[in-house]
């Protein structure tokens, strides 16, 4: 391997040739390809990582170009699906990356299968429920994951080591959940850049073999009023916890049921067919032509249109989104008259 590329990487001692060695090595599981995860992909892939697998179940729109690293307006006009937009540009960036770009939901029964080689796992989503999730399959497969979140100009990041530290649900407590989203309060891009180079700066010392260099603590801080803080929160682990302490995994059992659920930042309700259905989209494509009142388009990886007024996304999996409501009865009324109950 061509190490010249990674030459003043290497010059910072505490990485030196052999910690450079271990990342090329390493393999990340990146949940999320929005804000946080844009700006970890390209730092990881310009630091060097061997192997990257990102997950993401949205396509890119021009909402995201003010802050989702990656992404051009050409990838909005294309309704590229982010997954496969980050994988196509970092690339470009680094070719000698292994990069899997997966277009799905990021539950327990897609993730599970894997983790077998998987040596960190970082955050880059914009909901606890996956966190929750991320959190439990990573205790129960003993991998390293980071934590972070970002809303107008506030962020949090923190490391959890199976064994070690707190979990995620040792610490929820603690977390802020006044239910601020990037949809109600906004967002400033410096505040995802702040927290990328907490988690991107700790995955590094993690890969590299310096493990011993990790902070241990939540950060968290406000750039617009100048606060920081970093919070020591190994006195925070219970003996009790449902997941690092008795190991049940709550958060992994799956309800077959159709499953809704409303974007953060978006005026969206996404809709997870049950298992047991399978949406024929080849015959879905015909149905909607039919209807002349509807502009419809496709990609290699999507079915869109426009059912004033809502725009509604159907992805290959069967997932589809549909934009214009935050209410989720709304929601499944529109998806059964279009697609199907």
């Amino acid at each position: 391997m061509e190490l010249e590329r990674y030459h003043r990487q290497m010059l910072f001692q505490p990485i030196g040739e052999e910690g450079q060695k271990q990342l090329l090595n390493s393999h990340v599981l990146l949940v999320g390809a929005g804000a946080l995860g844009t700006s970890s992909a390209e730092m990881l892939v310009r630091a060097g990582l061997g192997r990257l697998t990102i997950i993401d179940r949205d396509y890119v729109e021009m909402s995201n170009m003010q802050r989702q690293h990656l992404y051009t307006e050409q990838d909005v006009k294309n309704e590229t699906p982010k997954a496969i937009a980050a994988r196509d540009h970092l690339q470009q960036i680094n070719s000698s990356v292994t990069i899997k770009a997966l277009v799905m939901d990021a539950g327990p029964d897609e993730m599970e299968p894997l983790l077998n080689d998987v040596d960190l796992i970082i955050d880059a989503t914009d909901n606890f429920d996956i966190r929750f999730i991320i959190n439990d399959l990573a205790i129960k497969h003993q991998i390293p994951w980071i934590y972070g979140a970002c809303v107008a100009s506030y962020g949090v990041s923190f490391v959890v080591i199976p064994e070690e530290t707190p979990c995620l649900e040792c610490l929820m407590e603690h977390l802020p959940q006044d239910g601020a989203t990037c949809d109600t309060v906004g967002i400033i891009s410096p505040v995802v850049q702040m927290v990328v180079s907490y988690q991107i700066s700790e995955a590094i010392k993690l890969l590299t073999g310096n493990k011993d260099k990790l902070s241990g603590k939540l950060m968290a801080f406000d750039l617009w009023n100048n606060e920081q803080m970093s919070l020591s929160v190994n006195q925070l682990k219970k003996k009790d916890c449902t997941t690092c302490g008795k190991h049940l995994y709550p958060n992994l059992s799956y309800d077959n049921r159709m499953k809704p659920a409303v974007l953060c930042g978006r005026n969206t309700v996404q809709i997870r067919p049950r298992k047991d259905e399978n949406t024929d989209i080849a015959k879905l494509m015909d149905q909607l032509k039919q209807n002349e009142k509807l502009s419809v388009s496709e990609n290699a990886f999507l079915i869109s249109f426009q059912a004033d007024p809502y725009r509604i996304v159907v992805f290959r999996d069967g997932r589809t989104l549909i934009h214009g409501t935050k209410d989720i009865t709304e929601a499944k009324k529109v998806y059964n008259q279009y697609i199907g109950g």
